[in-house]
């Protein structure tokens, strides 16, 4: 028997567990990265922005240093030994397929979309699936907000 287990009687009736009782896991901090243009100063600053751009579940803009831009949704990147060496890999909002994009290439950079998932945690299902049963409501589950 468990600890948990061992402080029970038998047949003695449970209230249900609130989620701040329960045991959890601390989860990832997410910064709100809407509309932010980080600064790209050096190869550890580019670096550190594409790789919070790879976990953004937005689209950004990234400006080349020929003065073009590309927009999209990244979901890939591959570090190299050098910026050269290094790819960022996107479907840009426009269509036309995938694109590869050196870092050594890239001058600038912006989250410009709407992150997907900001808001979305597990842990704020947890709490509206509470608050319906301790309102009463019947019939409850936890469900995936809509994305739109």
């Amino acid at each position: 028997m468990s600890g948990r287990e061992a402080g029970r009687s038998a047949g003695a009736p449970q209230a249900p567990a609130h989620p701040d009782t329960l045991e959890v896991v601390q989860g990832t901090a997410r910064d709100k990265l809407e509309g932010w243009v980080p600064e790209l100063a050096g190869a550890d600053e580019l670096r550190a922005a594409l790789e919070q751009a790879f976990d953004y579940r937005g689209d950004v803009q990234i400006t080349l240093k020929d003065g073009s831009q590309v927009e999209g949704y990244i979901f890939d990147r591959r570090g190299g030994s050098s910026l050269a060496d290094s790819f960022v890999r996107l479907m840009p909002k426009s269509g036309g397929g995938k694109r590869s994009v050196s870092y050594a290439d890239i001058a600038g950079l912006a989250f410009t979309g709407r992150d997907m998932a900001a808001g979305k945690s597990w842990e704020s299902w947890v709490r509206q699936y509470w608050q319906k049963k301790e309102a009463g409501e019947t019939s409850i589950s936890l469900e995936p907000e809509s994305l739109e």
